[in-house]
């Protein structure tokens, strides 16, 4: 394994080891998309009564847009030089030609949003424990995504679409805002990531996450570290380059452009691209460095790690994937659960639809408000769940909750531990956690719509 640091030494390695060593299944967010954003979309009766539309592939909405996705992308890559901070500008070979060959429009367009070509871009559906399937053509995890390992996904039912089949809007959004994760769209774009794309498609070397596991590479956009102590930054200048911001806004604007040219498919696909990463700032462990660990502390693991004194840094390590992993297990399971048995008051789902009054979207919120108010929560969550997780699966670094069988059975493990007070003191923190999603996920569908119509 081969780390190249070639400054900042104490704190550079320190972070670049524990971001480095995040597990895969610590990128994911929220575990299984849908669960969070069904709720969040279906309670906005504009999303919930939107009329059935043509499900489309994506080969047809570009070759039939072409000329005007040409001016879109050319005018959005100068608002992103000018607005988003580290954006690296796209390589001019890969700017969005009209006049290229049709059968190339697909790759063409993936390159110049800059995600993976080998993402399959089927038209599928899938859906939420105990939701009506249609009697569709059922398919597996490995049918639609080109990733090896797909177990988060072992007992999601997915079905097949056809051109022209109509579908309920709301469903394509609940679908879509897991694609980003199950289809893969940033995993290798990194120089460093032994890809093709990753050569050409500007953004460098990969600043943190594991290079070397599938899923590492996407770590630099699901995650946001804006509102870390100055000195992380002066010593650590890599946790600036992170791309979140890039995708919602990019997404924001290609909805309302599909839903502007008759192409209403591809403008709630869209959508739910841009809300899986909105979603992702809501997690404090996606908005924090190392929640539960101090900058002071950070730096004195660190500096007896290069005196030889390693086990204090590996646990650290440990402890805090093991604590992201919980948590999102935790919700995972409560929701996945809730749907099954239908439970329409279970307390997560009352506040992914909340009705509390949306504010007006702006594209500072993601950084500004969204990683915020996930980063100010971080530790309280991290000291809720040491407290009120089972010890082995938040305070023992030699146990590796993410493998484990174990994490199945977190809310029974958590009651016979801790007692139904704990269960309650998770939920009330996952509530918590949830409810910004609603309000600002909201806030983002109907900035979409609203830009859709203005433009007509």
């Amino acid at each position: 394994m081969k780390i190249n640091l070639r400054k900042n030494k104490w704190i550079t390695s320190l972070l670049f080891i524990i971001l480095f060593s995040i597990s895969a299944t610590n990128l994911l967010a929220w575990n299984e998309h849908p669960l969070v954003t069904y709720p969040v979309a279906a309670s906005l009766r504009e999303v919930r009564n939107a009329k059935p539309v043509k499900a489309e592939s994506l080969d047809m909405f570009v070759n039939s847009e072409a000329k005007k996705l040409a001016i879109f992308f050319a005018r959005e890559e100068e608002w992103a030089k000018k607005n988003l901070q580290w954006y690296p500008p796209l390589p001019a070979a890969l700017t969005f030609r009209a006049n290229s060959d049709p059968n190339s429009a697909v790759s063409r367009f993936c390159r110049a949003i800059r995600i993976n070509p080998r993402s399959k871009l089927p038209l599928y559906l899938q859906f939420v424990p105990g939701q009506d399937d249609g009697r569709r053509t059922k398919l597996s995890a490995k049918n639609i995504s080109f990733l090896q390992d797909t177990s988060d996904w072992d007992k999601t039912v997915f079905v097949s679409l056809k051109n022209d089949e109509l579908v309920r809007p709301l469903d394509v959004l609940v679908t879509a805002s897991d694609d980003p994760d199950l289809l893969g769209l940033d995993i290798g774009l990194f120089t460093d990531n032994k890809t093709d794309i990753g050569k050409i498609y500007g953004f460098g070397e990969q600043p943190f996450g594991n290079p070397n596991l599938e899923y590492g590479s996407q770590a630099p956009f699901h995650m946001g570290f804006y509102h870390e102590a100055s000195i992380m930054y002066t010593l650590a200048g890599f946790l600036k380059k992170t791309y979140p911001e890039y995708r919602i806004y990019l997404f924001r604007k290609l909805s309302a452009f599909a839903f502007q040219t008759g192409h209403p498919y591809w403008g709630w696909r869209f959508m739910g691209w841009g809300l899986h990463y909105l979603a992702d700032l809501t997690q404090p462990y996606h908005a924090t460095v190392l929640p539960g660990v101090g900058t002071g502390y950070a730096l004195w693991i660190n500096t007896i790690d290069m005196i030889g004194i390693s086990s204090p840094k590996a646990n650290a390590i440990q402890l805090v994937s093991n604590r992201h992993t919980a948590i999102e297990k935790f919700v995972q399971v409560v929701l996945q659960r809730a749907y099954t048995a239908k439970e329409t008051n279970n307390p997560l789902l009352r506040a992914l639809q909340s009705d509390e009054k949306a504010p007006v979207y702006a594209d500072t919120m993601p950084r500004k408000v969204i990683a915020k108010l996930a980063h100010d929560k971080a530790e309280e969550a991290d000291d809720v769940l040491e407290k009120n997780m089972p010890v082995k699966f938040v305070g023992d670094p030699q146990f590796e909750i993410g493998t484990s069988p174990e994490r199945e059975q977190i809310v029974e493990k958590i009651r016979t531990e801790k007692g139904e007070k704990a269960v309650d003191n998770l939920v009330n923190l996952s509530k918590d956690l949830l409810k910004p999603l609603a309000m600002y996920g909201h806030s983002y569908i109907r900035a979409i719509l609203q830009d859709a119509k203005e433009l007509k």
